[in-house]
């Protein structure tokens, strides 16, 4: 008899499995209702190209920051060295303009220890308009 109870028991959850994952499916294929979109719906914003890719390579007490720039937008950036001990001072560079497919090299030091160090970016020239396009005077 108890061997029956288990058996039952355990083909009775198995059903219960199968048929919850079933419905889960099907609930799953129905498509959302749709809702009709108004006429003038706004622009959604795409990501902008922007910031030029930056490594940093500590060396003993200096840090240089090799940095290249894939996109149109010229950027602009800084490199910050923060010292690990607390006498020493910290440093940030003067911006460096990085432009349109070019290279830069930031560099930055402390007396002892680099604790860390990390580039910021910030664009040089203002955005484009969306869907301008220049226009080279002749």
């Amino acid at each position: 008899m108890r061997a029956i109870r288990h058996g039952f028991g355990a083909i009775a959850s198995v059903a219960v499995l199968i048929t919850g994952t079933g419905v889960a499916a099907e609930v799953r294929a129905v498509p959302a209702p749709t809702e009709e979109l108004p006429v003038t719906a706004p622009a959604t914003e795409e990501p902008e190209n922007f910031g030029a890719s930056c490594r940093t390579l500590v060396e003993g007490s200096r840090v240089t920051a090799h940095c290249s720039n894939p996109y149109p937008r010229t950027d602009r950036v800084r490199l910050h060295v923060e010292c690990d001990r607390w006498w020493d001072v910290d440093t940030d560079s003067a911006p460096v303009e990085v432009g349109p497919a070019d290279y830069a090299q930031v560099t930055g030091r402390c007396w002892k220890e680099v604790r860390s160090a990390w580039v910021t970016h910030q664009p040089a020239d203002p955005a484009p308009a969306p869907g301008s396009l220049p226009v080279r005077g002749s």
